[in-house]
């Protein structure tokens, strides 16, 4: 049986995202991974979970397709504001709790204080930038947040970051690479 990969990410939000995820599977499947969607249905769904509001429901299914995986593959690609989608982060964190490799990809290079001070207003004191509410920015230059870059290190896992402004949400190749890269790590 080959090694489960969650798919973690906001392409659940595109208008396409079942192709997309097809799409997604397709690539996880020629490396000899086999890739779940947070659209995918569960086999067997508790009966007592129909009767639960749908949101509950698909939070209940994500946690347990994470559960069932080998692995997991967050785009973190920033969403809706200078970091990633906070469920796909929530996603990662719940993965790494459970001790299993996470990797991640995103199709922008840009640091995450740079993205910040682009959305934000910010001023400098003594070296340090500062939001508009006076909250200091982390400046690490990282890709994201020190949490996500930690935790996908000491997993064992890589972050792949390219530069695709224009193609940010139809170019897989950075998906690719680490797509790669995971079934490299699980296969060793």
């Amino acid at each position: 049986m080959s090694p489960r990969v969650y798919l973690a990410g906001p392409d659940v939000f595109l208008p396409n995202a079942t192709a997309r995820a097809a799409e997604m599977k397709a690539i996880c499947a020629r490396h000899g991974l086999t890739g779940i969607s947070p659209l995918d249905a569960l086999p067997e769904q508790p009966p007592e979970w129909d009767a639960l509001p749908e949101a509950l429901r698909i939070h209940r299914r994500n946690e347990a397709h994470i559960r069932s995986s080998d692995a997991l593959i967050a785009n973190l690609t920033p969403f809706r504001g200078p970091s990633a989608d906070v469920g796909t982060v929530f996603e990662l964190g719940y993965m790494r709790a459970l001790g299993r490799p996470v990797f991640g990809y995103a199709t922008t290079s840009v640091p995450f204080l740079e993205r910040t001070r682009a959305l934000l207003a910010t001023t400098q004191t003594d070296g340090a930038w500062h939001d508009a509410a006076g909250m200091l920015v982390e400046s690490f230059g990282l890709f994201d947040n020190l949490m996500l870059d930690g935790a996908i290190a000491a997993s064992g896992g890589a972050l792949f970051v390219e530069e695709m402004e224009k193609e940010r949400w139809v170019d897989l190749s950075v998906f690719a690479r680490c797509v790669r890269a995971v079934a490299i790590a699980l296969n060793s």
